[in-house]
């Protein structure tokens, strides 16, 4: 059996990942387009955690990388559900690197991504929030 979660505990999905050479552009640092999927792919398992529906990114907000990611780093993908609409809502993702045998770590890159939820003809529909989960 699972414990239900309380929505603030739904609305946050956590990824790790070790930035090898294979991520690496050619400034020798993490690509930039390694970093967005990465970040997709936490937003869109954030709005499918939360509302437990087929979601799809709309468009992206306010996506800044504000510090390079070197080779033998650890990235943070943090996502969050901030704000619920009739159809869309949308998620932060924030990627923090930390050095892989060291302390420091710092906040890399941020944006928000828009979802909205479809019915099974892949057509936009309104999310269910009576599946959100009530405090």
């Amino acid at each position: 059996m699972y414990k239900k979660l309380h929505r603030s505990e739904q609305s946050i999905t956590r990824h790790f990942k070790a930035i090898f050479p294979d991520t690496l552009n050619a400034n020798e640092t993490l690509f930039g387009g390694k970093t967005l999927m990465w970040m997709d792919e936490v937003a869109f398992i954030t709005a499918t955690r939360f509302t437990h529906q087929k979601m799809y990114t709309v468009k992206t907000e306010d996506i800044v990388f504000s510090h390079s990611v070197c080779p033998g780093s650890i990235i943070e993908i943090v996502g969050t559900v901030v704000s619920m609409g009739a159809v869309k809502l949308k998620v932060n993702v924030e990627v923090f690197a930390e050095e892989m045998y060291g302390t420091g770590r710092e906040k890399a890159a941020e944006g928000v991504f828009v979802f909205a939820a479809l019915n099974e003809n892949r057509k936009p529909e309104r999310i269910n929030y009576e599946n959100v989960l009530q405090e």
